[in-house]
C-alpha cells in the first residue's frame, strides 16, 4: 500500500514519509506547578496554562496567572507562538491545540506537554494528533496500569507520515479555514444566546413591551399565585407501559432511552410512578437544577417530582420561557428545603410565588419571538456540528 492519502489536492504527488515525532521536534516537554501551588496564582500577570485551557483544538485562557519572577524561574515550561500543546494526563488526555500568533508569553503545568517542531507545519502535525490516527497513537502510548498518562518518550516515539512542506501548508491552510468558520458560527451562537438572555430580562421586567397588530397598547399585566395558574397532579393510573421520563435541565422531560440514561428500577417502584402528559411542567424534588422543566412527551416519572398542569387558559410556551428565567429561579431558590441531594421545592412554596399573566395575545407574541430566537440558536448549533463532522471526515481521508 502506498503511503498516500485517499483525499489529496491535485497538484501534489509522491509518497508521504514516516518519521518519529521526536525527530522532527526541537522540544518535547512539560511544565510544573509553581512552589506554593494555587496560593501563588494571580488574577493578572503571566498566563498559566493547564489542561482545562486546551479545549477543542483551541487555547482558551482564563484568569489564572503567575508572577513575572515565577515565569522567569520556569524557563523550561515557557510557551511560544506555534507550539503544539498536548494534554498528557487525566480525562482530557489527547486534547491538543496550537498556540495562536497573538499569544505573548506564558507557562504550562505538568499536565500539558509542549511540542515545538523544527520546521514542519504545527497545524498539520496538530491535526494529525487530533485525528483518529493520532488519538490511536495517544491511546497506545499511555503508561501505567490504568493507562492514565503519556510520558515524553512515548510522545517522541509517535510515528507519523508527512508530505513535503508545501503540501503540509496547503492542508493546514484549508483546515484552518474550516476552524475559522466553526469559530465564527460559535461566536454567532454566543451572541444569540447573550441577546436572548438580555431581551428576556427586558420582556419579563416589562421594560420591553409588544404592541397589538393594530399598533395599540396591551393592557397591564396581571399577577396570579402559582396555584391559581397551575394545579399539582398525581395520576398513578397506568400499566407501566409508558416510557419512563428523565427530568434534566438540558433536555427537559424526555424518555430515558433517547439520551442513553439508564437507572434500574423495580416493577413495584414503577407502579408508584406518576403519569406526565404533553404540556405538563415538572419540579424536581430530589435535585433542584434551576427552573421548572417542560414535557413534550407522554410518559411516567418518579413520584419524587411535582407535576404541574394548567388550570386556566395560558400560552404554555410563554411559561416555558418564564419559568426558566434567572429572576424566577432565584425566587424559587429562596425556599429550597432539605440538605445535600435531598433539596426540594414544595408545591406550597411554588403556590406562594406570583406569576406574570399578560393577556393571551401578548403571551403569544412573546413566545413566538423567543421561539424564533431558539430556532436560530438551534440552527447555528446544527451548522457548528455539521462543520465539526465535515472536518472529522477530512481528517480521516487527508492523512495517511
Amino acid at each position: 500500500m502506498l503511503n498516500v492519502p485517499k483525499l489529496r489536492f491535485g497538484e501534489f504527488e509522491g509518497e508521504w514519509v514516516e518519521k518519529k515525532l521526536g525527530d522532527i521536534s526541537e522540544k518535547i516537554g512539560s511544565g510544573k506547578t509553581p512552589k506554593g501551588g494555587d496560593k501563588v496564582y494571580l488574577k493578572e500577570g503571566i498566563p498559566f496554562i493547564r489542561s482545562q485551557n486546551v479545549i477543542e483544538n483551541k487555547l482558551v485562557l482564563d484568569d489564572i496567572h503567575i508572577s513575572e519572577d515565577i515565569h522567569k524561574e520556569m524557563q523550561n515550561s515557557k510557551v511560544f507562538v506555534n507550539d503544539i500543546l498536548l494534554n498528557i494526563t487525566g480525562g482530557s488526555i489527547g486534547r491538543s491545540c496550537i498556540v495562536p500568533t497573538n499569544f505573548l508569553e506564558g507557562n504550562v503545568n505538568q499536565h500539558v506537554s509542549i511540542i515545538r517542531l523544527k520546521e514542519d507545519s504545527p497545524k498539520f502535525v496538530q491535526s494529525i494528533l487530533s485525528s483518529w490516527r493520532g488519538q490511536k497513537l495517544i491511546f497506545q502510548g499511555q503508561t501505567g496500569s490504568g493507562r492514565e498518562g503519556l510520558n515524553f518518550q512515548s510522545i517522541k516515539g509517535f510515528k507519523i507520515k508527512l508530505p513535503q512542506k508545501q503540501e503540509q501548508q496547503k492542508i493546514s491552510t484549508y483546515l484552518t479555514s474550516i476552524d475559522q468558520k466553526t469559530e465564527q458560527l460559535t461566536q454567532k451562537r454566543t451572541l444569540l444566546e447573550s441577546y436572548k438572555k438580555g431581551v428576556m430580562q427586558k420582556i419579563f421586567s416589562q421594560e420591553l413591551r409588544f404592541k397589538r397588530d393594530d399598533g395599540g397598547e396591551f393592557e397591564d399585566w396581571e399577577f396570579k399565585h402559582g396555584n391559581e395558574v397551575f394545579e399539582t397532579i398525581s395520576n398513578k393510573k397506568h400499566n407501566s407501559d409508558l416510557p419512563i421520563l428523565a427530568i434534566s435541565q438540558k433536555y427537559g422531560a424526555i424518555p430515558r432511552e433517547l439520551i442513553d440514561y439508564e437507572i434500574n428500577v423495580s416493577t413495584k417502584s414503577v407502579d408508584s410512578y406518576k403519569v406526565v402528559e404533553v404540556g405538563d411542567f415538572i419540579i424536581s424534588l430530589r435535585s433542584f437544577q434551576g427552573g421548572i422543566e417542560y414535557s413534550n412527551y407522554l410518559g411516567i416519572c418518579s413520584p419524587a417530582y411535582i407535576i404541574l398542569r394548567q388550570k386556566i387558559e395560558i400560552n404554555r410556551d410563554f411559561f416555558k420561557f418564564y419559568l426558566k428565567t434567572h429572576s424566577y429561579i432565584q425566587e424559587l431558590k429562596k425556599k429550597l428545603e432539605g440538605i445535600r441531594d435531598g433539596k426540594m421545592i414544595s408545591y406550597k412554596y411554588f403556590s406562594e410565588i406570583k406569576l406574570p399573566l399578560p393577556c393571551l395575545e401578548e403571551q403569544q407574541k412573546i413566545s413566538t419571538f423567543l421561539t424564533s430566537l431558539d430556532q436560530k440558536i438551534t440552527q447555528t448549533t446544527q451548522q457548528i456540528e455539521a462543520m465539526k463532522s465535515f472536518k472529522k471526515g477530512l481528517l480521516q481521508e487527508m492523512f495517511v
